[in-house]
């Protein structure tokens, strides 16, 4: 078995002052991947950046405090990658990839944006790259006999089902139509599948990220705007996914939710052995 984790901790040293820290040493997952980490791996305390029984690979933004993204992995990595090769977004942290026995693993924090304005235009050239290189991703690693996996903070809600207040937000970014046709493309003609959505389909949410400020979290006013897409070979395995909304909003330790998907593969994270 193999599973996976996606979190944004937004800003991994307070998360783990918050409670991130002893999550990571209960979980029984295999990868955990994180966004929004905002920090340099230099500035992370020793027991964060090197956790014991992981495996860390950090891709921090140029932009000081800002983004970041990494990987934990029970596995050493044989290879790892920063950016797809984008001269605008590379250096930004918002992506990095890691090979794994028999999957890569991508953990992905794609822009914000804000409608209607240069933002927005960011978002949507960072889209366009993205899914270029991840149709070039699934092809190269079809042709290695590898699947893939894309974990992350994807700032879009695909469905109405997705969203609480989704007439309310019909002209925001993150629930705009082109964003919205854009993840169709990419669960679809691009070879992803939303793993989450077809374990839990006709349903509200499971949502993933509340908002800080008011009663969004009680009333469960949320957005599901964390996804895990896999290539086909590896999401038919998909038996299990959860989303572990805290019991309070007093124990949250970020304003997003830890997804987590277990895949029925042969996957032995003692021996580093997969097929």
């Amino acid at each position: 078995m193999l599973t996976v984790t996606s979190i944004n901790v937004n800003g991994l040293r307070a998360a783990s002052g918050k409670g991130f820290t002893a999550w990571l040493q209960a979980t029984a997952s295999d990868v955990v991947c994180l966004q929004e980490v905002r920090a340099e791996p230099h500035q992370l305390a020793d027991e964060v950046r090197d956790p014991e029984g992981w495996h860390a690979v950090y891709a921090p933004s140029v932009l000081k405090g800002r983004a970041g993204v990494a990987v934990y992995s029970r596995v050493a990595p044989t290879a790892h990658r920063i950016g797809f090769g984008s001269p605008e977004f590379d250096a930004t942290g918002r992506w990095i990839e890691v090979d794994l026995p028999g999957v890569t693993v991508a953990s992905l924090y794609l822009p914000t944006g804000e409608a209607e304005t240069p933002k927005q235009d960011e978002k949507s050239r960072f889209m366009a790259e993205l899914a270029a290189h991840m149709v070039r991703m699934r092809e190269k690693a079809a042709a290695e006999g590898r699947e893939v996996l894309v974990c992350g903070d994807w700032n879009i809600c695909h469905t109405e089902a997705d969203i609480k207040n989704w007439k309310g937000n019909l002209k925001k970014s993150g629930f705009l139509p082109d964003e919205r046709a854009w993840l169709t493309e990419v669960f679809g003609k691009a070879g992803y599948h939303d793993v989450v959505r077809n374990l839990h389909p006709g349903v509200a949410g499971p949502y993933t990220w509340w908002s800080m400020r008011g009663k969004a979290f009680d009333n469960d006013s949320g957005w599901r705007i964390d996804y895990i897409a896999a290539t086909t070979g590896i999401a038919k395995t998909a038996t299990s996914a959860v989303v572990g909304r805290a019991a309070t909003y007093a124990e949250r330790w970020s304003d997003h939710a830890p997804v987590t998907v277990t895949f029925d593969v042969a996957y032995d994270a003692a021996e580093g052995d997969a097929e």
